[in-house]
């Protein structure tokens, strides 16, 4: 490529890592995908990855590279130890230091919470590219995902959270169950979804009972596969929605999050009367690499 960029940002999740070549004045140059994530990658192999990933560049640049997500994992590039809450979101200053021949790694660690026990990596960085650009918020982040978090904010920082594991739940129940069948389609209906969440809301013990009764009424009444979907993500949404009420009834929640889950999880809330809005996810970790890159860059000098 043309020019060399000042440091390289990256989002190294477990199926699939994003870096950004940045310029010190905030430009990015080029944005670069790979599917090699933590999960299927040893520990050796981590700097092979974003060697053959950023080939083009100078071997001899030394550059900063600055990691969030599972690179910092027991099972990643190096074990970055995590925060525990209350805590602001943890950033260069509490980064692990990664022997490198070619690059300055420095992978951000991640955050705890011991009582009910629970672990973030990743969403941090994104709380902290959020905090950066709206440092007097209080009130409750919504990071929709494989697993969907709840993140109480305050003065700052990270109070407390709980995840759930509603994404991974419907990708097993859409693609390993005896739903798989009902479910297959792009297609949506806005209506049945609303008015399913309606009903899991007000009797969410009933859950599995509904869920099968997916597949009965496929069979029996010819549900269609586009309301069976939004219908059991419906019923999963608002399981999670009804045990985090005490999250967000009454409060002020933004959504991190774009694409169809993030709209999904906004027009629950809004049907529940919350007061919700959506700011991009994508835009919240750069912002939260960038800072923490940042202050990386004022402590050595």
């Amino acid at each position: 490529m043309g020019q060399t960029p000042d440091w390289i940002a990256v989002d190294w999740g477990t199926t699939h890592m994003r870096a950004w070549l940045r310029l010190n004045d905030g430009t990015v140059l080029d944005r670069r995908d790979s599917d090699k994530g933590m999960g299927g990658l040893s520990r050796d192999q981590f700097e092979p990855v974003l060697n053959d990933l950023l080939s083009d560049l100078a071997s001899d640049a030394r550059l900063p590279v600055i990691v969030c997500g599972m690179a910092g994992s027991r099972q990643g590039w190096a074990e970055a130890p995590y925060v525990a809450v209350p805590c602001a979101p943890p950033g260069s200053e509490a980064a692990t230091l990664v022997a490198s021949k070619r690059w300055d790694v420095r992978i951000l660690p991640g955050v705890k919470q011991s009582s009910p026990a629970d672990v973030m990596r990743g969403e941090e960085t994104q709380i902290a590219g959020f905090l950066a650009s709206e440092p007097d918020f209080d009130g409750i982040l919504c990071l929709p995902g494989t697993h969907n978090k709840w993140v109480h904010i305050s003065a700052g920082e990270i109070v407390s959270f709980r995840t759930f594991m509603t994404g991974e739940i419907f990708a097993l129940l859409s693609s390993q169950s005896v739903l798989r069948h009902s479910v297959d389609t792009d297609g949506w209906d806005e209506a049945a979804f609303i008015d399913a969440l309606a009903d899991t809301m007000s009797r969410p013990a009933d859950l599995a009972a509904k869920l099968f009764s997916l597949r009965a009424e496929g069979l029996l009444n010819d549900l269609s596969a586009a309301k069976a979907k939004a219908r059991m993500s419906a019923l999963l949404i608002g399981a999670e929605l009804a045990a985090a009420k005490p999250y967000w009834l009454g409060q002020q929640v933004i959504i991190l999050g774009e694409g169809s889950v993030a709209r999904a999880y906004e027009t629950a809330l809004n049907s529940q009367g919350a007061m919700v809005r959506c700011v991009d996810a994508e835009n919240m970790t750069l912002a939260g690499l960038t800072a923490a890159y940042e202050k990386a860059k004022e402590a050595q000098t």
